[in-house]
């Protein structure tokens, strides 16, 4: 390993990986990526459904717990994020979903200059290869390949007419002008296989530029702060500690909990609390680690006799035969399934002015992020609350680089959230319950006996836990909790960068993995700039 480069960039996850991929198409400029995780191109990865093995495991997965929630009855919240390179997009459901117009004309608003969606819709559209759709709302060139599903799952369609039947209005694209709507998701696949961030930007250049180095196994442990400036990382590797040195700027993409996590770690943030744990406090930047906001999220849960749904059976076993001999000469069937293959966007109220509920239907019977295994076939159907009020934050455990950091979502904090988390139930339900899904229904597994809206308040605190979408632990902003500003540049300290999902000052409507691309797109092109 080099000692110096233009550029280091901590972790390979979804922004990472674009960095790295993109900032070394210009010859002269040298980067190196660091991950604490694998390669991330294992079979796991690349055949979609995967991603059973490595969500409810510690198989390229951090697996991180919250702290006790007093808004889930004391519970400890689940936090898989991905431990590879490609972060998350290695083990995600693989929804392609940009969030609402409004979302980030809201960010302008808040002061973020450059970032309304007229701003951002080309970045989306630079990162995207639609196999489907050619307009003015999507791209054709970028190296993310997105794709209809290749599971020819015949519940789909009984999915929509169960919309049809439920009143609820149908959507064919959700990444287009109108996102209310329910339908069918498109996938970041690639014929077939799990396409991550990975496998678009940073693979394919790997031992063919000879400015990018990616180590793996390297766990940053401190950024270098010289005369408030960054100048390089601390990493350990293979048990050894070696210092890299970043010419031009060191680059922290490591996610919403570790981002924040190092930032304090080498004394940027709260100078109060950094003191407790005896951190010399290089920036007082009050911000870092605040504004953690995640998507709540609950659970319906069905058993069902239908072998087109997945599940633990003798005759599953069969057709799980056949369709790996059909995933081997087609790439089609049923391990190409992201699982969550519809759902959609509803309000709560007609006079809302963005969908304030999202949905993932799942062809599985899915309890506790599936670390709960039962025998037989089923179905799911999550329900999540797009723009929740409650606020939480993460904080360090202690100094060690090794320790998870302390995540504290504060789930159903607000009482409004669990409100609407009811209303959100009661639409759910509605749809489930239309003749064309509860005829795949044999059992209801969680809510058959929950009638009153006190019941319905229980089961959501006893159940409601992330559908893993955290963002905003160093967001960007004016205000004195902001921790970089438009361009990304961490506050009161020179060459250094934020660049994932971390920077969001608000939650977007919708999965969180597409806007972290187009972020890092958008912030590549803030350093050709020399901005």
């Amino acid at each position: 390993m080099n000692d110096e480069f233009d550029f280091v960039v901590i972790g390979g996850g979804s922004a990472g990986s674009v960095m790295a991929g993109r900032l070394t198409e210009d010859p002269e400029i040298s980067v190196c990526l660091l991950e604490a995780g694998g390669s991330g191109d294992s079979w796991m990865v690349k055949m979609p459904v995967g991603a059973v093995a490595m969500v409810p495991t510690r198989i390229n997965n951090w697996a991180f717990e919250t702290v006790p929630q007093p808004g889930l009855n004391g519970r400890r919240g689940y936090q898989p994020r991905g431990k590879a390179l490609g972060g998350s997009s290695a083990l995600n459901a693989m929804v392609y979903i940009r969030g609402h117009r409004s979302d980030y004309d809201h960010w302008a608003q808040l002061g973020n200059s450059g970032w309304s969606f007229d701003d951002v819709l080309p970045y989306f559209k630079k990162s995207e290869h639609n196999e489907q759709f050619s307009n003015a709302w999507h791209g054709q060139d970028g190296p993310l390949w997105v794709s209809d599903l290749r599971s020819d799952n015949p519940i789909q369609q009984h999915y929509l007419e169960a919309a049809r039947q439920a009143g609820y209005p149908l959507s064919a694209d959700f990444n287009a002008e109108q996102q209310e709507g329910l339908g069918v998701y498109q996938v970041t696949q690639k014929n077939g296989e799990r396409w991550s961030a990975a496998r678009a930007y940073l693979m394919p250049h790997l031992g063919q530029r000879s400015n990018l180095l990616v180590e793996t196994g390297a766990y940053a442990e401190r950024l270098i702060i010289e005369q408030g400036r960054a100048v390089g990382v601390e990493v350990r590797q293979g048990g050894k500690l070696r210092i890299l040195r970043a010419r031009r700027e060191v680059i922290l993409a490591a996610g919403a909990f570790q981002s924040p996590q190092l930032l304090m770690l080498s004394g940027i943030g709260d100078g109060t609390e950094l003191r407790k744990l005896g951190i010399q406090v290089r920036h007082h930047l009050p911000g870092v680690g605040k504004n953690l906001q995640d998507h709540p999220d609950f659970v319906f849960c069905h058993k069902s006799d239908s072998l087109d749904t997945f599940g633990i059976s003798a005759s599953g076993s069969l057709r799980m035969l056949k369709e790996l001999k059909r995933f081997r000469h087609e790439r089609r069937g049923m391990l190409t399934s992201n699982f969550a293959e519809c759902g959609g966007f509803l309000k709560t109220r007609p006079d809302l002015p963005a969908p304030n509920l999202q949905l993932h239907f799942v062809m599985a019977g899915v309890e506790d992020h599936a670390r709960k295994l039962h025998l037989g076939h089923g179905f799911s159907c999550h329900v999540c609350l797009l723009r929740p009020q409650s606020k939480g934050d993460v904080s360090l455990r202690n100094t060690n680089p090794q320790d998870a950091p302390l995540i504290d979502p504060k789930f159903l904090d607000h009482p409004q959230d669990l409100e609407d988390m009811v209303d959100a139930f009661k639409m759910t339900r509605k749809l489930l319950e239309a003749p064309a899904l509860a005829a795949y229904s044999t059992r209801d597994m969680r809510t058959a006996d929950v009638e009153s809206d006190e019941q319905i308040r229980a089961i959501l605190r006893q159940h409601v836990d992330t559908v893993y979408h955290p963002v905003g632990t160093c967001k960007m902003g004016v205000d004195p909790a902001a921790v970089v500003d438009s361009t990304l540049r961490v506050r009161g300290i020179q060459g250094l960068r934020v660049v994932d999902a971390s920077i969001m000052p608000t939650l977007i409507g919708g999965n969180t993995n597409a806007p972290t691309i187009m972020i890092a797109e958008k912030a590549v092109d803030f350093i050709r700039q020399g901005r």
